[in-house]
């Protein structure tokens, strides 16, 4: 466990997580294929309770959610850490009156990336 990145725990409680087992079984992937999606940063995970999780709001029922994977690209292409993308994924904008990672489920999908590539640094 110690080998894979996981970000601090600074998300609300009240955000679900999956455990990496749990991940999965919703991809249908071995826990190693996790673990490597978390290392090679296509899935961000923090450390809670001592475990890897990674928060619910990334999937939706097709696996992981549509733009997912190119919102943390453009996020850690431009500078940001992983740390602070998982940051950026739950903090609410007040314009859209949600966070990224809620709004990928939205039709502000589009509108979350844009705002991504402008905040690039």
């Amino acid at each position: 466990m110690g080998s894979i990145p996981l970000s601090p725990d600074t998300l609300s409680a009240d955000v679900e997580m999956l455990s990496v087992d749990e991940v999965a079984d919703r991809l249908a992937v071995s826990t190693n294929r996790v673990r490597t999606l978390i290392r090679d940063h296509n899935l961000l995970a923090v450390s809670r309770g001592g475990h890897p999780v990674i928060p619910a709001l990334f999937f939706d029922d097709d696996g992981v959610v549509k733009h997912f994977y190119g919102l943390v690209g453009v996020l850690l292409d431009g500078g940001y850490t992983r740390d602070e993308a998982m940051t950026w994924l739950f903090t609410v904008q007040d314009d859209l009156d949600l966070h990224p990672a809620a709004a990928l489920h939205t039709d502000s999908a589009r509108e979350v990336i844009r705002r991504a590539q402008a905040q690039a640094f």
